[in-house]
C-alpha cells in the first residue's frame, strides 16, 4: 500500500475522544515551563510556576473564592428557582433532563464538539460565554471572549457570574510531552483557578478514555493529570470521558467516510471501540451543568451498544452509511510505525500520525467501562450509531465534502 493511501497520515482513525477538545493548537500554547515566567508577567499570572505534581487532593487556589458568582449554589435555596428547576427537569427524549436557563462559560467553543455544544445551549435558552482566539461573528445568545487559556484577564471575564464551566478545549496532538502538558494540564489548571476565584462551583471537564491508560501515550498521561487536578479542586466537578466522537462537521471522521465510499476502509489492528454522536455528547455536557445533577463523578458515555464495536464491524457500518459494500483491512502496527516516520519526515511538527498516536490507535480496548455509566436519570443516548453515521454521510454529501 503506497504511503499516500495510509489513512492515518491525515488523522483519519478514531482516537479516544480525539475531537472533543476544540481547536487548541500546541504550537499556540507555550510549554509548561514558560507559563509561570514570561507569559505570566504579560498576562498577570503569578511569576511562580503552579505545581500540579502534588499528591492527589491538593489544588493551588490563587485566592479565596469571591462572593459573586454563587448563583448556581443559591438557586438551590431560592423557593421559586428551586421549583422551576425541578419542574424543568422533566425527562426529555432519551432520558435528557431539561435544565433551567443557566449562564455557561465554555472553552473550545470554536471546535467540533464546542460548536455543537453552543448550538444546543442557545437552542435551550442558556446564556453562553465562549472563549475564542480570533474574533467571531456576532451571534444571538453568545458572548465571545477573545483570549486563550494563558490569559488570566480573559478567563476572569469568561467565568464571572457564571453558573457552570464546561472545559472542552485542549490539545489532541503535539510534537512532545511539553505540548500536551501546556494544553491539557496547565490549561485545565488555569480554568480551575479562574472558576475558583469567581466562585463558580460547577465544573464539567471533558477528558478522554485515553486517561485510563496514562502509560500508553503522552496524550493519555496529560489527560490523567488534568483529571487529578479537577478531582482535587474542591469544586462540584463532573469528568466526562467520551469515546470516539463523530457527526456533521467533523473533518477527521470524513476521511473514514471517503475510504468507505471507495470501497475499502483501513483500520488499526484488531480491537474494539465505543463511539458517540456529537449531539448526544453535547446533551450530556449540558445535563451535567444542572446544579442538581450528581457531582464528583467520572462517567464514560457511548451510543448504548454493549461491548462497543470491533474495528471490522465499525468499518462495515461506515460502508452501510454511504451505501457501499466495503472491505475492511486491519493495518499492522509495524506499518503504522513506518507511516509515522514518513509523516514526521515530511510534515515535522505538523505530523498527524505521531508515535504517540500510533500507541493509542493500536490499543485493543477503547470500549467504555460498565463501572462508569452515566446515571440513567441524567442522560441516555438518543442516536444509534447506524442512524448517526447515515445522517453524517448525508450531511457530508450536502456540503460537497463526500
Amino acid at each position: 500500500m503506497p504511503p499516500a493511501t495510509i489513512p492515518s497520515k491525515r488523522g483519519a482513525w478514531f482516537a479516544p475522544s480525539s475531537k472533543v477538545t476544540g481547536r487548541a493548537s500546541p504550537t499556540r500554547l507555550k510549554s509548561s515551563r514558560s507559563v509561570g515566567r514570561t507569559s505570566s508577567r504579560k498576562n498577570g499570572w503569578p511569576n511562580s510556576k503552579p505545581s500540579w505534581k502534588t499528591r492527589r487532593g491538593r489544588f493551588p487556589s490563587p485566592s479565596p473564592p469571591a462572593r459573586r458568582g454563587h448563583r448556581a449554589a443559591s438557586r438551590r435555596h431560592h423557593p421559586e428557582a428551586g421549583n422551576r428547576s425541578r419542574s424543568a427537569r422533566g425527562r426529555g427524549g432519551g432520558g435528557a433532563p431539561l435544565v433551567a436557563a443557566l449562564t455557561l462559560a465554555i472553552t473550545g467553543g470554536t471546535g467540533f464538539v464546542g460548536r455543537h455544544l453552543i448550538d444546543l445551549a442557545v437552542e435551550r435558552g442558556h446564556r453562553v460565554r465562549a472563549l475564542t482566539r480570533k474574533a467571531q461573528p456576532p451571534r444571538h445568545g453568545v458572548e465571545w471572549i477573545e483570549g486563550n487559556l494563558e490569559d488570566r484577564e480573559a478567563l476572569g471575564r469568561l467565568v464571572i457570574d457564571s453558573d457552570a464551566v464546561i472545559h472542552v478545549a485542549g490539545v489532541i496532538n503535539a510534537p512532545d510531552a511539553a505540548g500536551f502538558e501546556a494544553g491539557n494540564v496547565t490549561g485545565t489548571l488555569a480554568m480551575l483557578a479562574a472558576a475558583t476565584a469567581a466562585g463558580t462551583h460547577r465544573f464539567v471537564h471533558v477528558s478522554s478514555l485515553a486517561a485510563r491508560e496514562p502509560r500508553l501515550s503522552q496524550y493519555g498521561a496529560s489527560k490523567a493529570r488534568s483529571e487529578e487536578l479537577v478531582e482535587g479542586s474542591g469544586l462540584d466537578w463532573v469528568i466526562v470521558r467520551p469515546p470516539a466522537v463523530y457527526g456533521p462537521g467533523d473533518r477527521e471522521t470524513l476521511e473514514l467516510f471517503k475510504m468507505a465510499r471507495r470501497g475499502i476502509v483501513y483500520m488499526p489492528p484488531k480491537g474494539r471501540l465505543s463511539v458517540i454522536q456529537v449531539d448526544d455528547l453535547a446533551r450530556l455536557l449540558l445535563a451535567a451543568c444542572d446544579p442538581d445533577a450528581p457531582s464528583k463523578i467520572i462517567v464514560e458515555p457511548d451510543d448504548g451498544r454493549p461491548g462497543g464495536w470491533s474495528h471490522i464491524e465499525f468499518g462495515h457500518a461506515l460502508g452501510r452509511a454511504v451505501g457501499v459494500k466495503t472491505g475492511v483491512v486491519s493495518t499492522p502496527r509495524a506499518l503504522l510505525s513506518v507511516a509515522s516516520g514518513i509523516d514526521r519526515l515530511f510534515r515535522r511538527d505538523k505530523a498527524k500520525l505521531t508515535p504517540d498516536r500510533v500507541a493509542y490507535f493500536c490499543h485493543p480496548d477503547w470500549v467504555v467501562s460498565s463501572d462508569r455509566p452515566v446515571p440513567a436519570n441524567l442522560w441516555r443516548p438518543e442516536i444509534s450509531t447506524e442512524k448517526g453515521l447515515a445522517e453524517t454521510a448525508r450531511w457530508y454529501q450536502r456540503q460537497g465534502w463526500l
